[in-house]
């Protein structure tokens, strides 16, 4: 299962809801962005709130793997870098669909049982922590599929929001690699909660409490 966990948290094609995620591509694109600017905003991205993300998906597989289990640290800290209430409310949305695939899987498991503890709404790297320790997935694979979702979500999300030649998308991706790689690589050095990197971007959470407003969306954030 450890050979293919890693396949499974990297495909959009999980259900677990992260088609209702644009990773902040639809607010961006209401303020503005064009299609030749999504290379920026994926860079953009990879060195701000994924690399807290994939740091907090981390340490709360490293969580999982003790005796007793406990992500309250991890699940405040990334809470109190995540200001803005709407992109809180998407990552706590994304976070149920992935505790249901983890409970569905292994119920009396550990890390999922101090998950159903932890809070009624986890977040969703705190879940796909706990996930990870489910299926055996390691540190470095799983900061690689956090890295991975969030370019892919966006260049999915690209094709409904700014439609053009699909093959664009696999090309941003590509060009991608060296900064996924560092995030990656900024993610595996954090070794506490209080280390967990505040990398929020203030046109981001804007943009997020923005389209919170908007009565016609296609995504939650």
């Amino acid at each position: 299962m450890a050979l293919l966990a890693p396949y499974l948290l990297a495909d959009g094609r999980l259900p677990v809801g992260a088609h209702t995620y644009s990773a902040g591509l639809e607010p961006a694109v209401a303020a503005g962005l064009t299609r030749a600017e999504i290379p920026a905003l994926l860079r953009a991205r990879l060195h701000t709130g994924v690399v807290t993300e994939a740091a907090a998906a981390v340490l709360a597989l490293r969580a999982a793997l003790r005796d007793p289990v406990d992500y309250a640290p991890v699940q405040e800290a990334l809470a109190a870098r995540t200001p803005t209430a709407p992109l809180r409310e998407a990552s706590a949305a994304l976070g149920r669909g992935v505790h249901r695939l983890a409970r569905r899987l292994a119920p009396d498991h550990p890390a999922v049982t101090a998950l159903t503890r932890l809070h009624p709404r986890p977040l969703r790297p705190v879940t796909l922590g706990a996930l990870g320790a489910v299926l055996g997935v390691g540190e470095e694979a799983l900061a690689h599929g956090v890295v991975y979702d969030e370019l892919q979500t966006i260049a999915s999300a690209a094709l409904k929001l700014l439609p053009g030649d699909p093959l664009d998308s696999v090309a941003w991706i590509v060009a991608a690699e060296a900064d996924a790689a560092r995030t990656v690589t900024e993610a595996l050095a954090v070794r506490t909660p209080a280390e967990l990197p505040a990398r929020t971007p203030p046109l981001t959470e804007q943009w997020a409490l923005e389209h919170d407003r908007r009565e016609r969306r296609l995504f939650l954030a």
